[in-house]
């Protein structure tokens, strides 16, 4: 079983920056390809970014200002964000699979919790 805990959302200016971490246990994050989704309000759920191996993905209007990243000494994933645009402001959930495939078509086999990110114009 893994277990995903996110921190680091909040309430940011827009033009601002946030980093959020994802700490999981139970298996090494280099085992698993590792993920962020977040879902607006009354919207669905989307990818944002993923790390499987050596290869990164990005949804279309979040390259160039979202970076994923992964430690595996600490066994975690962060994706830092920039330039933070109201339009970002929705929950994000750190996710986990066993393929990048899997979490770009939205089935992970472990979720966290999520949390929240505003950003105020």
């Amino acid at each position: 079983q893994v277990q995903l805990v996110e921190s680091g959302g909040g309430l940011v200016q827009a033009g601002g920056s946030l980093r959020l971490s994802c700490a999981a246990s139970g298996r090494p994050v280099s085992s698993l390809a590792m993920g962020w989704f977040r879902q607006a309000p009354g919207k669905e759920r989307e990818l944002v970014s993923a790390i499987s191996g050596g290869a990164t993905y990005y949804a279309d209007s979040k390259k160039g200002r979202f970076t994923i990243s992964r430690d595996n000494a600490k066994n975690t994933v962060s994706l830092q964000m920039n330039t933070l645009n109201p339009e970002d402001t929705a929950v994000y959930y750190c996710a986990a699979g066993l393929s990048l495939y899997q979490l770009q078509t939205g089935s992970p086999n472990y979720w966290g919790q999520g949390t929240q990110v505003t950003v105020s114009s």
